[in-house]
C-alpha cells in the first residue's frame, strides 16, 4: 500500500493494469483486497476509512461489502457493465459510481464481427482440420458466405451500431431489436428477440447484463433462430440461458455459436468445450493494448477527478 500521509484510502478489489495500479498506489492509500481474505471480505479487514473502491465490470462489488464501508463515497469500475453493482443501493447511500463507456465500443464490435466471420467461414474449425492432418485425406466442408445474409443485432447502442457498420460493409442486411424503434435508423426493426431471431441468419447480442436481460435468449429464441442460424454473444453470459444453448447446439437446433462471455466465468461447461460448432474466447472483446490504455486513463480521471475537483467524467 502507499505510504503517502493523509491520502484518501482506496480499496482495490482486483488487480488493475500495472501502470494504472502503480499510478493509483503512488497517489492514494491503497488496500489490495486479494491480499486479504478472498472469501466474503468486509469493511472490518480495512478499517472504516475507505472512501473509494476500484473494481472491474466483471467483479463489481457485493452489497454486503458496500454497506460495511461507512465512509465509501465512490465506486470506480474498470469496464462498461454495471450489472454487478447495486446502483440503487449506492445512490441510497450517497455513493457515486463511474465506469468506462465509449472507449471500448470499437474493439468489442471488432470482436463480435470476428466471431461472426469465424462461424460463417469456419476459420477455427479449418485451423483444427489442418492441424489434425485431415486435409491430406479429405476436403474441408463448404461454409457460408456473408453477403445477402441477415445480421440481427439485439441492442443497437454504440456497440450494436458498430457491429452494423461492419456487417453492412460485407453486404449483409441489418435488423435489430430494442426497447423501441430508433429514429433515423435505416435498419429493419423487430419488437421482440424471438421475431428477430426468426428473421436472422446471425443473431448478435450487444445488450447490458442484469436482471432485465437475464435469459433474454432462451429455448424459444434459439428455436426461432433455427438450424442454419448462428448466435454471437459479446454482452454478458447471463443474457443467454446457457443450459438451453447447450441443448440447442447438441441437438443441432442452431448451427453454431460464438461466445466471449459465460455464466460463472472463467468456468466453462465441459459440454461447450467438446462442441465443434462453437467458437470460445475468454472475455477478450475489449482486450487490446489501445482500449485497455484508454480504459485505464478513464479510471484514473474518474478517481482522481473525484478527489481533486469533485468531478466524474463518466458518472453512471
Amino acid at each position: 500500500m502507499s505510504t503517502i500521509a493523509k491520502a484518501p484510502a482506496v480499496l482495490m478489489l482486483c488487480p488493475m493494469p500495472p501502470e494504472l495500479q502503480q499510478r493509483i498506489e503512488n497517489a492514494y492509500m491503497v488496500y489490495r483486497a486479494w491480499e486479504f481474505n478472498a472469501q466474503g471480505v468486509t469493511g472490518a479487514e480495512y478499517g472504516c476509512d475507505i472512501e473509494a473502491v476500484v473494481t472491474s465490470g466483471a467483479l463489481g462489488i457485493d452489497d454486503e461489502l458496500m454497506i460495511s464501508l461507512p465512509q465509501l463515497r465512490l465506486i470506480v469500475s474498470f469496464g462498461v457493465g454495471t450489472d454487478k453493482i447495486n446502483i440503487p443501493l449506492a445512490t441510497l447511500r450517497g455513493i457515486q459510481v463511474s465506469n468506462t463507456p465509449g472507449v471500448l465500443d470499437n474493439c468489442v464490435a471488432d470482436a463480435a464481427f470476428a466471431l461472426l466471420m469465424d462461424l460463417a467461414r469456419g476459420i477455427s474449425a479449418a485451423d483444427r482440420f489442418v492441424r489434425r492432418g485431415k486435409w491430406r485425406d479429405q476436403a474441408f466442408p463448404l461454409q457460408t458466405r456473408l453477403r445477402g445474409k441477415v445480421c440481427g443485432i439485439v441492442g443497437l447502442g454504440n456497440i450494436g451500431r458498430g457491429i452494423a457498420v461492419r456487417a453492412s460493409a460485407f453486404g449483409m442486411h441489418i435488423a435489430y431489436c430494442g426497447r423501441s424503434r430508433q429514429a433515423g435508423v435505416p435498419y429493419a426493426y423487430y419488437s421482440t428477440v424471438e421475431s428477430l431471431a426468426k428473421a436472422a441468419d446471425f443473431l448478435v447480442l450487444a445488450v447490458p447484463g442484469g436482471e432485465e436481460t437475464k435469459h433474454l435468449v432462451d429455448s424459444k429464441v434459439l428455436n426461432a433462430l433455427g438450424c442454419t442460424g448462428f448466435l454471437i454473444n459479446v454482452s454478458r453470459g447471463s443474457v443467454v440461458d446457457q443450459d438451453a444453448l447447450i441443448a440447442a447446439l447438441s441437438n443441432e437446433t442452431i448451427a453454431g455459436a460464438g461466445l466471449d462471455v459465460f455464466d460463472n466465468e472463467p468456468q466453462v461447461p465441459e459440454a461447450l468445450l467438446l462442441l465443434e460448432t462453437v467458437v470460445l474466447t475468454p472475455h477478450l472483446a475489449s482486450a487490446t493494448h489501445e482500449t485497455r490504455a484508454a480504459m485505464s486513463d478513464l479510471v484514473w480521471r474518474n478517481l482522481n477527478g473525484f478527489f481533486t475537483t469533485r468531478t466524474l467524467p463518466t458518472a453512471v
